[in-house]
């Protein structure tokens, strides 16, 4: 069994806050210091990397003299706010030392949820990518509710690894992988060297809660690759304390549990796309729009449209209709209802003069649209 890890392009690598904080201790700058190096070198390799990394509360609880996890949601976001401090310095600190520039991204649910934030976050972590920047993501825990809340970085992982399109999430935990029972409690328990992301057999066998310091358990991690497996990506659980973790698994080498995707990513696309949202609206294409759609693949120009129906938002899911009403697709819209109207029946060419701006010459481009 090869690694997943070889292959995949672009990787989000998720770090657990016993690991980062040397089990609620402070943070480990030498932990810390060994996976920057790491990361360093699949960057050399050809390799994206975006880093999820837990801490900032066991941080701040540490740095406010909190011996256990406090219950109250503003005394956990007074620790997430000092404990942030010193986690991006750290980092910050980590990279600097192997000529890498890192950049803060804190996010909540809020913000994946609302379709635009969600293209306007997805923007920004491909902007600081193609800058060579690492993204050091991590819960707004600042701000967050117990109603917006992750509720795990575990599920922040997963969530970032389907906004970026990631070939692959590693979650980096304080145990080896995933057993088929506790190895504590029962003699007989096995490894699971490889499973198919999404088994509901895994989740009887991964347990519940984690530990005092971080909110996951080894459940979460295989509710996090069955999420991500929705996009295509596959998913390695490993302990974050072996050594040179990162730059075996992209060498190749299998270590920990590897849950494998079962759906291709394009088609794990279209399937969300044609099956699994209710669109916002319509819009109605004229013969040559349906054929460039239906027989050569192409994307649904302004030019093609002839009406606009209900009312939807840039990112929002529409359904393509003929001019009978039958559907032809389904596709992401790169403009809202109103700019869609004052730009169809026109060429793209015009679109920045009629609307002051220009977000993409296409209103569905073909890599987000699924034929009906």
């Amino acid at each position: 069994m090869k690694s997943v890890i070889q292959e995949a392009r672009r990787l989000v690598v998720k770090v657990g806050s016993s690991l980062v904080t040397n089990d609620g201790k402070g943070l480990d700058s030498t932990a810390i210091a060994r996976w920057a190096a790491q990361i360093a070198e699949l960057r050399a390799a050809g390799k994206e990397v975006v880093l999820v990394s837990s801490g900032a509360i066991a941080e701040g609880m540490q740095r406010l003299g909190f011996e256990r996890r406090p219950a109250g949601i503003h005394e956990l976001q007074a620790c997430a706010a000092v404990g942030q401090m010193g986690l991006a310095q750290i980092y910050e600190t980590s990279f600097r030392t192997h000529d890498i520039r890192t950049a803060q991204v804190l996010l909540t649910h809020a913000d994946l949820a609302d379709r635009e934030r969600y293209l306007n976050a997805r923007s920004t972590l491909f902007t600081l990518l193609k800058l060579g920047v690492v993204p050091i993501i991590n819960e707004n825990d600042t701000v967050v509710t117990d109603e917006i809340k992750f509720g795990d970085n575990d599920t922040l992982g997963a969530l970032v690894t389907n906004l970026i399109e990631g070939d692959a999430l590693v979650i980096l935990t304080d145990q080896r992988g995933l057993y088929t029972a506790d190895p504590r409690k029962d003699p007989d328990a096995q490894f699971v060297h490889e499973a198919a992301a999404g088994d509901t057999s895994l989740e009887a066998m991964a347990g519940g809660a984690g530990t005092g310091i971080g909110r996951g358990g080894m459940l979460t991690k295989i509710l996090a690759a069955k999420r991500a497996s929705t996009s295509g990506a596959h998913t390695v659980i490993a302990w974050g304390r072996e050594d040179n973790v990162l730059t075996r698994l992209a060498a190749g080498e299998a270590i920990g549990t590897q849950l494998t995707a079962q759906t291709a990513q394009l088609t794990a696309r279209k399937q969300w796309m044609a099956d699994h949202l209710q669109t916002a609206g319509q819009v109605v294409l004229d013969a040559g729009a349906v054929k460039k759609l239906t027989d050569e693949g192409k994307s649904l120009l302004p030019i093609g449209v002839t009406e606009v129906k209900g009312a939807f938002g840039r990112g929002d899911v529409i359904t393509c209709v003929d001019d009978g009403g039958r559907p032809v697709a389904r596709g992401i819209s790169n403009y809202s209802s109103s700019d869609a109207r004052r730009i169809l029946r026109r060429p793209s060419s015009e679109i920045l003069q009629i609307l002051g701006y220009e977000e993409e010459p296409e209103l569905i481009h073909r890599d987000n649209l699924v034929l009906l």
